[in-house]
């Protein structure tokens, strides 16, 4: 590609004359680079300035090679700042740069390269090693997938600072669409026909990357309870996963969150984490540079763990079918008979003033993977590894600076304006004692009709709990209804299913027996509410960042 002498080109594949395009002392920051573990600008920010301000009239070949892709892709500018690190991967060093203008430079210049060389990484470990020699992310003003080349959004304020969304938004979109270069860019599957097959099967392991760069971070794909709202529309507002894509109508739930999270719901809930990345990566070494189906992911799947997952697939990708399992009945053989339970109250949670400072956007709910990457204490957060990452929202989520209310609400005057469930006593029957034992047989309803497993959580008077994970096999008699016995030496105060919100069960208002609140609907929904008329990867209004740098 024959460009003007002072642009800059990113490509798919390698450059093979760096030497011939690059002066010396650019190659020099290169050749550093290769070996640095944290990002290398090759040209700086006064460097990309200057050439912007004094336009060249000679040219430049680069030269690009790239083997094993099906499309290219490539970028070119005067104004660009380029950065570059070595990721280690397998036996090789992956280089992964950036390319940004000024308008970016705070958010990229600390986190893009960076993001890359994190997804490389932890796509290899829940794939195949990454097999190309580059990896580069741009920015531009949206997402979009090229092999070794991506294009993404993320712009700062003209101070420098940025909203927290807005980071959080790069953040995802970068490791969105770096994740692409192994679906389908080498899983090669056919996005036209089955657009989950990488749309999907990217956004589950872009929430597993999101999960090891943050434990706070707040991952939009793959948890349950994300899902619900999309789950519970009616059924002539949905179409089953396995649509082919020409025909959905609702495409970012149909062909990204719900497939992320019924693999996340396989991962966390049904297989358990061995058995299901155990076979998830054999499915992607398998199918790597080759054209899988719907049949092969399915089938590799099961014959990998060893698992009859039939019922899963027919429910979650060929159905519409909601998760909504109920507590039917609870008969119990001995109880405080002249107990009287109260009616249960609604847990009000207030929406967001605006005329308050903006709290840490963290997630309401702290899902399973939260939990259980934080207690293994094997993990080790790229975040917390990289004292760079921890910029002001890294710090405000987690307590350590705070906003000063007034000086927000004296910026705020200068913007302009943008146009009870009730439980039941129980019967004499259900109240009868047996000596020193308690006994419950516990009736559950499937009322949505996605057969999915049933877990149930058990609160005893003492305060104690004990779960019980009952497998979806549950149901193989009887779709529509099941029970279980227990016997416990305590007596139980409540019972809950799903504490973890687990399965995406679309109400939860009949997950309980006993005394036990529920969560505000209302409060859930103005949560997921922002503000109209924001461009994607822009900030709005005042942010918590321009208040504290002021």
């Amino acid at each position: 590609m024959t460009v003007p002498a002072d642009h800059v080109i990113g490509g798919t594949g390698e450059c093979t004359n760096y030497p011939a395009v690059l002066s010396d002392e650019r190659l020099a920051r290169y050749q550093k680079s290769k070996s640095s573990a944290v990002p290398v600008e090759i040209v700086t920010l006064a460097e990309a300035a200057k050439a912007s301000a004094t336009p060249s009239s000679a040219k430049k070949t680069w030269v690009f090679q790239a083997n094993n892709v099906r499309d290219f892709a490539w970028t070119a500018s005067r104004r660009f700042v380029w950065d570059a690190m070595a990721q280690p991967v397998a036996d090789k060093n992956v280089m992964c740069m950036s390319f940004y203008g000024k308008e970016a430079y705070n958010l990229y210049s600390r986190y893009s390269t960076r993001l890359v060389a994190h997804t490389v990484k932890t796509y290899s470990d829940f794939t195949f090693p990454y097999p190309y020699p580059v990896a580069q992310s741009v920015e531009a003003a949206n997402g979009m997938e090229y092999p070794m080349i991506c294009f993404n959004y993320g712009r700062t304020d003209k101070d420098g600072t940025y909203s927290e969304s807005t980071k959080n938004g790069m953040i995802g979109v970068i490791i969105h669409e770096v994740g692409h270069n192994f679906f389908p860019m080498i899983v090669n599957s056919d996005e036209r026909q089955w657009t989950w097959m990488d749309e999907g099967l990217n956004s589950f392991v872009e929430y597993l990357t999101e999960e090891l760069w943050d434990n706070k971070f707040p991952t939009k794909k793959g948890g349950a309870f994300n899902i619900i709202d999309y789950m519970k529309l009616p059924k002539n507002e949905l179409e089953p996963i396995m649509t082919n894509s020409e025909n959905i109508v609702r495409f970012g739930p149909n062909a990204y969150t719900k497939p992320a999270t019924g693999l996340n719901i396989l991962r966390e809930t049904i297989m358990g984490r061995e058995l299901f990345d155990y076979a998830f990566k054999e499915y992607a070494r398998r199918w790597a540079f080759k054209h899988p189906t719907p049949a092969d992911f399915f089938r590799t799947m099961e014959d990998a763990s060893g698992e009859d997952l039939d019922w899963f697939w027919r429910g979650w990708f060929y159905s519409t079918d909601p998760c909504d399992i109920s507590i039917d009945s609870v008969s119990v053989a001995k109880a405080d008979i002249n107990g009287k339970p109260a009616p249960i109250k609604a847990v009000v949670i207030p929406g967001v003033d605006p005329t308050k400072v903006a709290p840490p956007a963290l997630n309401a709910f702290e899902d399973i993977s939260k939990v259980r990457n934080r207690e293994d204490k094997t993990i080790k957060y790229q975040t917390d590894k990289d004292p760079v990452s921890q910029d002001f929202y890294w710090k405000y989520d987690r307590g350590l600076v705070t906003v000063d209310q007034q000086k927000f609400t004296d910026m705020l005057r200068n913007q302009p304006t943008a146009a009870g469930v009730a439980t039941e006593p129980l019967s004499a029957e259900e109240s009868a004692k047996y000596a020193g034992k308690y006994f419950y047989v516990v009736s559950f309803g499937n009322k949505g009709g996605l057969t999915m497993p049933i877990i149930v959580e058990f609160t005893f008077k003492d305060g104690s709990k004990m779960l019980d994970r009952i497998p979806a096999q549950i149901w193989r008699l009887n779709e529509q209804s099941a029970s279980k016995f227990y016997m416990h030496d305590k007596e139980v105060a409540s019972i809950k299913l799903d504490p973890m919100r687990e399965t995406a069960d679309i109400d939860e208002t009949n997950n309980y027996w006993g005394k036990m609140p529920s969560p505000s609907k209302f409060a859930i929904y103005k949560q997921k509410t922002g503000a109209a008329g924001v461009a994607r990867g822009q900030t709005s209004g005042v942010t918590p960042m321009q208040v504290e740098k002021k």
